[in-house]
């Protein structure tokens, strides 16, 4: 009796540790059910971000993700490029810096798979003063920064337009650059600049045209001498790789940003320069 008794126990620890390691390769592969993911405590969601607003509108959720068992992690970036090369490469599980426009013209040009899980809000792109405070005062040969990425580099040059400073050739799309421009009646020469670089090169030009979460970034996002309309089409969001749209951790931290709570931080914090649109 005491052998069959030890052979027993000895059947029901190997079958209870085999289930244990199986149940670590599942939990680290499969995300529990947002209602259940504080059983798997250690759940870790990497999210690439620009410092503001992006990574500051992602800490606003990391309480309420910590509920449900998942422990936000956010890598902060100061490019436009390696968010996206480490989100293919599945060093992140998603990213938030970057605009509808923009992502699609990366995936076009580096033959990268990633999707837009959810559209949070919109930065509109300003022009902001450097050498000359007023757009009044412009002289000219004035010299603007731009932003030398395809799609800000177009956007850049449409809010020049909208503002009657110079004129774009017709049907010239979205990726307008100054040798498109046909009327320039200040003679405006163009620097143009990686976009992250654009606040700090303002005391060495006239203006610069820079995107909203530099400028915020910067400290300056109260300063700008015009801005982008509403119907901006360039909505950031928040980007992963495809196939992974109905992951659960991904599920989670869309509903955790698309809350009232969040709305009203992006609001009250940044007074217009970054503007929610759930």
């Amino acid at each position: 009796m005491k052998k069959i008794k030890f052979a027993l126990l000895a059947s029901a620890l190997s079958a209870s540790l085999l289930l244990a390691a199986c149940g670590g390769n599942a939990a680290s592969s499969v995300p529990a059910p947002a209602s259940t993911a504080s059983a798997a405590s250690n759940l870790v969601l990497k999210v690439g971000a620009s410092p503001a607003p992006h990574a500051e509108i992602l800490e606003q959720v990391k309480p309420v993700l910590a509920q449900q068992g998942i422990t936000l992690e956010i890598v902060e970036f100061n490019d436009y490029i390696i968010p996206n090369t480490a989100l293919e490469d599945g060093d992140l599980d998603a990213n938030y810096f970057q605009h509808q426009p923009y992502l699609d013209d990366f995936n076009a040009k580096n033959d990268t798979h990633l999707v837009t899980a959810a559209a949070i809000h919109i930065e509109p792109l300003g022009i902001y003063p450097g050498k000359t405070q007023t757009l009044e005062e412009l002289a000219e040969g004035a010299l603007i920064g731009i932003p030398n990425d395809t799609t800000n580099e177009s956007r850049a040059l449409r809010l020049l337009e909208a503002e009657g400073l110079i004129t774009l050739k017709e049907g010239v799309g979205n990726e307008a650059v100054p040798a498109d421009i046909v009327q320039n009646p200040h003679k405006l020469k163009f620097l143009e600049l990686e976009a992250s670089t654009l606040p700090v090169s303002l005391p060495d030009v006239d203006f610069a045209v820079i995107n909203g979460n530099y400028a915020v970034g910067a400290g300056i996002g109260n300063t700008a001498l015009a801005t982008e309309g509403g119907e901006s089409p360039y909505v950031n969001v928040i980007a992963i790789r495809e196939g992974n749209e109905n992951r659960l951790e991904i599920k989670a931290l869309v509903a955790a940003l698309q809350t009232e709570e969040v709305r009203n931080f992006i609001v009250e914090k940044y007074d217009g320069v970054v503007v929610p649109v759930f």
